[in-house]
């Protein structure tokens, strides 16, 4: 069971981490096609869903999928939407899209304790649009 749970957040993270890079290098580093493919993999992987139907849900829902599920992995949970959202918001800009990103980047950054600059830039950014 320990097992499971180690795979559920490296898997979280990896996609994280996945994401991150797109936003940093742009979607032009790789074949399109393999890197939707990854994309929407990940997307299964890690919400059991595509990106469209999870940015149709409210932001309070989402929020409470994360919620019901283990305390310790809500921090890379958290992170994971900001850069999706973020990076979805980029590709093709929606208000609900960056309302989303800043909503889930401060949940991470309140949830983790943790300060970064990255992060915040984003927002500040977002707050911009």
């Amino acid at each position: 069971m320990i097992h499971d749970k180690d795979y559920i957040i490296r898997i979280v993270k990896q996609f994280s981490e996945f994401v991150s890079k797109m936003i940093l290098g742009g979607k032009n580093e790789g074949d399109l096609v393999e890197l939707q493919r990854v994309f929407d993999t990940n997307m299964n992987d890690t919400f059991k869903m595509d990106f469209e139907t999870l940015a149709s849900k409210p932001t309070e829902e989402i929020i409470e999928i994360i919620h019901a599920k283990e305390k310790n992995h809500h921090i890379p949970y958290f992170e994971l939407l900001g850069h999706l959202f973020y990076f979805k918001n980029k590709e093709r800009p929606n208000p609900d899209f960056t309302q989303k990103a800043k909503v889930f980047y401060e949940h991470y950054l309140k949830t983790s304790g943790i300060f970064s600059l990255p992060i915040v830039s984003r927002i500040g950014e977002l707050n911009k649009d």
